[in-house]
């Protein structure tokens, strides 16, 4: 079966609702859920999920508050950290992956550290069984895939064009999916642009796909009451899921 990761916005609008909508999309077919750490500067990030790290910023969200959202989530559901490697490198990295492993977190994804400089990491990241989620650009040449998918845990996440997350842009796939199954058995997710309408498109050849902006966009939405926007999100991905295994 093609698996459905979400990500969603720690700390907005508040960290109890985080808890509540991530055990609801457990509920509702989401097999691993990326929770976004909230940084003043997401470059890889769009304007829908810029504004909401902004807005749960502004609402005091602060780190322990990741941790309090993890303690209660990760046990139900496979849970990454998504952040910038600033902010975790401020917190100290190897308090950061102690803390992580203590929760049973699963592993970080960390847009904005090039694979290169992530190998400077990776044996602390493999003493505690955490994943660094590997990157895939269509840009990649094919000795580069073969570098950085060489030893990729949990999952690679490819990029599904050159951009930032939420955008509609496209771009054929099947080529580099073809070139990273060549040299890794991990199995490929296919990020950035995937919402309802583009699900079946995307998720074509991979083995699963990466929902962000979707999700949040409803988080943002001021007309719909918590309860209302945990139902449209868990709508929303148990449509996905079906949509991607259909």
């Amino acid at each position: 079966m093609k698996q459905l990761v979400a990500y969603i916005t720690s700390g907005y609008p508040d960290t109890a609702f985080t808890t509540d909508l991530a055990l609801a999309l457990g509920e509702s077919g989401v097999d691993i859920l990326e929770l976004g750490v909230p940084f003043s500067d997401p470059v890889a990030d769009g304007p829908v999920i810029e504004k909401a790290n902004f807005m749960s910023l502004q609402n005091g969200f602060k780190f322990k508050d990741l941790l309090d959202i993890s303690k209660e989530v990760a046990p139900h559901i496979d849970t990454l950290w998504m952040g910038y490697f600033n902010l975790f490198y401020q917190y100290g990295i190897q308090t950061l992956l102690q803390e992580a492993a203590n929760l049973h977190v699963k592993g970080m994804i960390i847009p904005d550290l090039p694979h290169e400089e992530a190998q400077r990491y990776h044996a602390q990241f493999e003493a505690h069984d955490l994943a660094n989620i590997a990157f895939v650009a269509p840009t990649d040449s094919q000795e580069r895939i073969e570098h950085i998918v060489f030893d990729a845990k949990q999952f690679i996440y490819l990029v599904a064009y050159t951009g930032i997350t939420g955008s509609g842009e496209h771009e054929d796939l099947q080529e580099i999916l073809h070139n990273i199954k060549m040299y890794s058995n991990t199995p490929v997710y296919v990020g950035f642009g995937v919402n309802i309408n583009t699900a079946r498109e995307k998720v074509q050849g991979a083995d699963g796909v990466v929902v962000g902006s979707a999700f949040v966009t409803i988080l943002l939405n001021e007309r719909l009451s918590h309860t209302a926007k945990i139902k449209a999100c868990s709508t929303l991905a148990s449509s996905i899921k079906q949509i991607i295994n259909e």
